[in-house]
Order: C-alpha cells, then sequence, then structure tokens
C-alpha cells in the first residue's frame, strides 16, 4: 500500500493547530522552548460608541500615517477584518512595545478611537518535532 504524501496534507492541516497546544505538554521532563518573537499581530477595532462618522473624518489622516509604516516595512500585511470592525496589521516587530509605539502615533489611536490587541507570533516550534523525528535524523 502506497500512501501518496497529498493525501496527508489534510491531516496534517487538521493536527498541526493541537500539536501547536499539546507539544509543550508532551515535553515534561524539559521546559517547552520560548519561541522567538519575528512580529506582532495587531488588531484596532474601533472602541464602544465611538461611531462611523468619527471614524471617517479622521481617516485621511489615518491612512497618510499608516502608508509610510508600508513602505518602511515595519507592517508587512495589512487587513480588513471580515466583519467590518477594524483592521488586522501583521509588523514586522521585535516585540509588543515596538507595535504599540508605532500604533499609538496613528491619529486613531491618538484620539482613543480604537480598541488594540496586540499578539507576538513566532515560528510554529512543533514542526521542529518533524525534522528531530523524521527519518533523515536518524
Amino acid at each position: 500500500m502506497t500512501i501518496q504524501m497529498s493525501s496527508l496534507l489534510p491531516a496534517f492541516a487538521t493536527v498541526l493547530p493541537f500539536a501547536t497546544v499539546l507539544a509543550p505538554m508532551a515535553g515534561a521532563q524539559s521546559a517547552p522552548p520560548k519561541p522567538e518573537i519575528t512580529g506582532v499581530l495587531t488588531i484596532l477595532s474601533p472602541k464602544p460608541g465611538v461611531t462611523a462618522e468619527q471614524v471617517m473624518k479622521i481617516m485621511p489622516a489615518e491612512i497618510r500615517a499608516t502608508v509610510p509604516l508600508y513602505l518602511d516595512g515595519k507592517i508587512q500585511q495589512w487587513y480588513t477584518r471580515g466583519d467590518g470592525k477594524g483592521v488586522i496589521f501583521v509588523m514586522n516587530c521585535k516585540d509588543v512595545a515596538e507595535a504599540r509605539a508605532l500604533i499609538e502615533n496613528l491619529p486613531l489611536s491618538k484620539e482613543n478611537l480604537m480598541d488594540e490587541q496586540f499578539i507576538p507570533v513566532g515560528p510554529l516550534l512543533p514542526l521542529g518535532i518533524l525534522l528531530r523525528d523524521g527519518p533523515s535524523s536518524k
């Protein structure tokens, strides 16, 4: 019986999120490695009670201030939330403090109109298990 690698991909994609959570538990004899922070996922949403008119009044200045961050490589990717309630930036920052400093200088944040959420991100460490336990490592 031959198993095609392409047939394993859906199963791998399903199991991978669980492996992220469970991998630190499996290595109970030693502390799990701390992930290297390679960026910050930043979610900005209007605060409760902030109207679309308030946001749109400041939006031209917000765009003028945000585009240079993209052109300087600080904002790697940017998206509109699927529910239309804000934006998501993938930022090239070494830590949350750096991302926060950049975002808090934007006009909408200066006007205290946005809720800000910062999530440090890094490489998916459980992928190292595949390399460590793979056929080439034996």
